[in-house]
């Protein structure tokens, strides 16, 4: 909220509040300039028309809704069965959806089949043009952040020439019911009650057996009946009931009304409840104001300009797709959701990675608040292990798999690198170290460094020792060691040290297996591996692969000659884990250019397969929408994580060319059923939002194509550019680093890439590696300079740099 509104409420008693807003209801609601008004400068994309029956999102913070395109909200979701749609106020649901029906000439009209969707950052927005003759309808709709509640408005143009009397009728259904695992902590559903609020001209909903409320209306007198619409035919599962609120309306030919609804919800008390809903009602426009603002300001930070308009664009979208999934719950805590619709709580791996992109892209408010909360969800495991999931009531599902401990240690080090934050790195370095304790005494068994357990790939199974898991474990141990080093900590330095050369010896040994040209998926025994290639067998026959039968069935053939009991690396999902070591940079330069080779392998137009095992030669040429199966499941799936794992491993080895192609195989997924998003599982399944597509564009973008990796607490930002080929100009702005702020212009022309680097701190020092570990002179600010092994150092606000490309 801006500091005017919050001085306004400070000099206004909330009773003359309460009476201003009826008053102004009555005498102006009809006359009110829609919302859409504000939006003239605000992007929207329209969706196609083949996915209007598919979902979206309207976010806030604490509030959102989910429905589908059509303007309808039929059940879905399957964490909470056929309940996951609708609005949610976290921890609780208020309401299923609403109807909204209108009568004109003794004809009845359900609002239920819009001709076109559109979505903005902030806000979204059906067309009805066809369905009422001689009206025009649009439903335009947002949640203004920091408030748990939304506002839904009805712009209703007659482009007839006859006056029109119409009835509009809008029926909420409410479902005030707990979120995934509230029955851990009593949260218990029961019948919801109805009651009308004539001040309010509302129904206020209350479940029976809780503090759990809902109110909506719009101010406007009006008939009300406890029933659902008799038009529209919508019968929502669930204890909740049905109000219904008519409104006679007259509009001029060529003229419009507007009518605008309200819904506040509490599960705390009624007082916040209709608290809420006041303030809706009277600042709707501020708050909106508020969002487009705050939008914006997260398009400016890191933001690009590049020959590919389409990648250009999904980037600066995907920003907007993370700011809808931030969760807010007071009691528990603020941080990142996954993904909508199924998985709005937190998740530690998903932030493990998101976060990455998040500080890229400057939001230092956002990384640390998601940290804090995982850390402190986390400590209730009593012994540093990360968790995976954790619903909004609290209540921890899974308490973390064997990866998440390490990669924890190295986002605190990736976020410490942008912010030099020493008293961040000293609060969590306790914990850190007490996770790599765990993670080695307990998880070790033959203390041979490779942890056993999951990692990201939850195969029923498989959990020996995982390649992702040695591979993040090797990362944290160096990360720990730098850690230690900045914390004068001796010891714990020398240690991690030595532990993280050692194991990045023994990954690129034990788990390269040279006749696939791949790492492993895993190492374990031959009986291990016995029952996990019968697995895999039936998977690949019952998906109709018939290469990866014929691969696997050798591979068993061979495996059968070997001691039951002697462990190896086994090549066997082909999943995209085995990419990790390009990843994160361990992966010995031959062993990594053949293993990017043999992954261009497992792709399909929109990236990279979860499990390589499930492509096939048609692959290549799919390009329509993912069949799942009836139960949810990632098989056969292409997923944006592990697509752009593969972009951040190709730039590692200097392919950026190919690293771009992985992003532009992704970017094929942009709007292609939610306008504006990215679906997790490309390019139209699963998760409609999510929240690690930002690592996947963040990382290889910032700070590979641009190349700027910070060392923000000695006052350095290292800017190392890997441009693909065509981008002869390229530039980012208000890259956030410490205190200070980038922004950098390439221009490639005749073999010569110039540089302008412009930084708010001009005493901070700028290390400039020329491309392809060139040497020799170079142009700074049109003086000819020597080069320190390819290197050039300067400080200053602004300078150019001309070098060899």
């Amino acid at each position: 909220m801006s500091s005017f509104i919050d001085l306004h409420m400070m000099l206004r008693p909330l009773s003359i509040l309460l009476g201003a807003t009826i008053f102004f209801s009555c005498q102006n609601e009809a006359s009110k300039k829609p919302f859409t008004e504000l939006l003239k400068d605000v992007e929207g994309i329209s969706g196609n028309e083949e996915y209007l029956g598919s979902p979206y999102v309207t976010a806030g913070d604490r509030l959102y809704m989910v429905g589908h395109q059509d303007g309808t909200f039929p059940d879905l979701g399957f964490h909470v069965e056929g309940e996951m749609g609708g609005i949610w106020n976290h921890p609780i649901k208020l309401m299923d959806g609403f109807t909204v029906a209108i009568t004109s000439d003794n004809n009845y009209y359900c609002l239920n089949k819009a001709d076109e969707f559109i979505n903005y950052p902030i806000a979204n927005k059906h067309i009805f043009n066809s369905q009422v003759p001689g009206l025009h309808i649009e439903r335009f709709q947002f949640v203004p952040d920091g408030r748990e509640g939304m506002v839904i408005e009805f712009e209703i143009k007659n482009v007839d020439k006859s006056r029109k009397s119409i009835q509009f009728e809008f029926t909420g259904h409410t479902d005030l019911l707990p979120v995934w695992l509230g029955e851990r902590v009593g949260m218990i559903d029961s019948v919801d009650n109805l009651e009308f609020d004539d001040k309010r001209q509302a129904w206020r909903g209350k479940d029976a057996g809780n503090e759990w409320y809902v109110l909506f209306g719009s101010g406007r007198p009006t008939k009300h009946s406890e029933e659902p619409s008799s038009t529209c035919n919508y019968n929502p599962q669930g204890k909740g009931k049905a109000g219904k609120l008519s409104y006679d309306l007259t509009i001029a030919p060529e003229k419009s009304e507007v009518i605008t609804f309200y819904i506040a919800g509490s599960y705390k008390s009624q007082n916040e409840l209709e608290k809420t809903y006041d303030l809706l009602h009277e600042y709707a426009d501020n708050y909106l104001k508020d969002k487009i603002t705050h939008y914006r300001k997260i398009a400016d930070k890191s933001k690009v300009t590049i020959p590919d308009k389409e990648l250009e664009k999904a980037f600066e979208w995907v920003k907007y797709n993370t700011e809808w999934l931030v969760r807010e719950v007071p009691e528990i805590g603020r941080g990142l959701g996954a993904g909508m619709p199924d998985y709005p709580w937190w998740f530690g791996v998903d932030n493990e990675y998101t976060l990455k992109g998040a500080i890229a892209t400057g939001r230092k408010d956002l990384v640390y608040s998601t940290i804090e909360l995982i850390h402190k969800l986390s400590e209730s495991n009593g012994n540093g292990q990360v968790i995976h999931e954790v619903s909004t009531n609290g209540v921890i599902f899974n308490p973390g798999n064997i990866n998440e401990t390490p990669q924890f240690a190295s986002l605190i080090w990736w976020v410490y690198q942008w912010t030099g934050d020493r008293a961040f790195l000293e609060k969590y370095y306790p914990f850190i170290l007490q996770g790599m304790d765990w993670l080695m005494e307990e998880n070790d068994e033959d203390g041979n460094l490779f942890p056993d357990g999951y990692g990201m790939m939850e195969i029923h199974g498989l959990e020996s020792e995982m390649i992702d898991v040695a591979v993040y474990t090797q990362k944290a141990f160096d990360d720990v060691s730098q850690m230690a080093e900045v914390l004068e900590d001796a010891e714990t330095k020398d240690k991690y040290r030595s532990l993280a050369s050692e194991l990045k010896q023994k990954i690129n040994d034990e788990f390269w297996v040279a006749e696939f040209n791949s790492y492993a998926d895993f190492i374990g025994t031959t009986a291990e591996a016995l029952k996990m290639i019968d697995a895999a067998i039936v998977r690949a026959d019952t998906l109709n692969k018939p290469w990866a039968v014929e691969e696997l069935q050798a591979t068993k053939k061979k495996v059968q000659t070997y001691p039951r009991n002697q462990k190896r690396g086994f090549v066997m999902f082909h999943n995209w884990v085995v990419n990790t070591p390009m990843e994160m940079g361990i992966a010995d330069q031959d062993k990594a250019i053949k293993a990017l080779d043999k992954g261009k392998g497992f792709v399909n137009p929109f990236g990279v397969f979860v499990t390589g095992i499930d492509r096939d030669d048609a692959s290549e040429y799919e390009d329509g929408s993912f069949a799942g199966s009836k139960v949810f499941s990632y098989t056969g799936a292409v997923m944006t994580l592990p697509t752009g794992v593969q972009a951040v491993a190709e730039n590692n080895y200097g392919r950026p060319d190919e690293a771009l192609d992985y992003l532009k195989r992704m970017t094929r997924s942009f709007s292609y059923a939610l306008p504006g998003s990215i679906y997790e599982v490309s390019p139209d399944y699963g998760m409609m939002a999510q929240a690690w597509n930002l690592y996947s564009y963040a990382v290889p973008i910032v700070t590979q194509f641009f190349g700027i990796q910070p060392d923000a607490a000695n006052k350095v930002i290292n800017i190392s550019p890997s441009l693909p080929t065509g981008w002869n100009e390229a530039k980012i702005e208000n890259v956030e680093i410490g205190d200070n702020e980038l922004s950098i212009i390439y221009e490639v022309k005749d073999g010569i890439l110039k540089a302008e680097i412009i930084q708010k701190s001009g005493d901070w020092e700028i290390k400039f590696k020329i491309p392809g570990d060139k040497k020799g002179k170079a142009l700074l600010n049109n003086k000819e300079v020597e080069t320190k092994e390819g290197t050039l150092v300067f400080g200053g606000g602004k300078n150019t740099v001309e070098v060899p490309n």
